[in-house]
């Protein structure tokens, strides 16, 4: 393999006509240039350059190595201003996977903030629920992925998966026009027809009720949070829903009674050995600042 310190030694000499100016340049001394130059020469097996006078020419095989040195070395110029571009945050990607709720209220936030901490680098965002989200992180599909779990201990952090904790949001009932406030235990509607939301959320909530001593009759299922107020506003049953969902949307006719006690954890995941790289770190701190800013997710 060529050496490419010693294409740089010959780019010189052939850009500058000497090796006493190419040694100038590069900051050798002149018997270094020489040496670098025979040394290239017996890596090659050709001649590459002939004696003229006190001077050297390069022969036709030293200018075919020439030309193609300065393009090796421009391609690597070029690689290491890029590399230095992105860990100096000025260049890049970064990807991020997070829940329909959370791209509603905390993502514009963080989106504006990295945007203008960052404005060299892409961001770019995908809609996805916990599990497609940490998935995709696994497979390199994005580099953050913002998830929620009802209990932390479910996301394991083994095979290279690292999370930060952002923020616990509350979770509610949502009760039908005219239902009192005070009613907050989830056995006093142990009777009443029930929405559940996604699998996950669905999967909580028949715990949720199993821990309240009943199995909640379930009438209809949908993760669109919206479709589930107006159902719940019609009248047709009662639901849970987390304060991101009812900051994103709020049906103006639904009761809400906070259940005391129970929370949703909202984390970043990224995936990989330490350190993460910069933009993910950039990333990750925009998330918790935006999650910060915005205080309670009480509707």
């Amino acid at each position: 393999m060529l050496d490419v310190t010693r294409l740089r030694v010959l780019a010189a000499v052939a850009r500058h006509g000497s090796v006493t100016k190419a040694a100038q340049v590069l900051h050798y001394a002149q018997p270094s240039v020489s040496h670098h130059l025979a040394r290239l020469e017996a890596e090659t097996g050709a001649r590459l350059f002939q004696r003229v006078g006190r001077g050297i020419r390069l022969t036709e095989a030293g200018r075919v190595l020439a030309e193609r040195a300065e393009e090796v070395l421009g391609r690597l110029d070029a690689a290491e201003n890029e590399l230095a571009a992105i860990s100096g945050l000025a260049a890049g990607r970064v990807r991020l996977a997070a829940f329909p709720s959370a791209f509603a209220t905390v993502v514009p936030d963080s989106v504006a903030r990295f945007g203008a901490s960052y404005p060299g680098l892409d961001l770019r965002l995908v809609e996805a629920e916990p599990p497609s989200a940490l998935r995709m992180l696994r497979a390199g599909e994005v580099d953050v992925a913002m998830v929620f779990t009802h209990e932390p201990d479910r996301i394991s952090e083994t095979d290279g998966l690292h999370t930060t904790a952002l923020f616990d949001e509350p979770l509610f009932l949502v009760l039908p026009p005219g239902s009192r406030r005070r009613r907050a235990r989830l056995a006093d509607h142990a009777d009443d027809a029930w929405i559940a939301g996604c699998e996950r959320c669905r999967e909580h909530l028949l715990e949720q009720c199993a821990n309240a001593g009943f199995a909640p009759q379930v009438a209809f299922s949908t993760d669109d949070y919206v479709a589930v107020q107006s159902l719940v506003a019609a009248g047709v049953g009662v639901s849970t829903l987390p304060g991101l969902a009812l900051a994103a949307h709020r049906h103006p006719d639904v009761v809400l009674s906070r259940l005391p006690g129970e929370v949703r954890h909202v984390l970043a995941a990224t995936y990989g050995d330490p350190p993460d790289p910069p933009a993910v770190t950039a990333l990750v701190e925009c998330l918790a600042a935006a999650a910060e800013s915005a205080g309670d997710r009480s509707p």
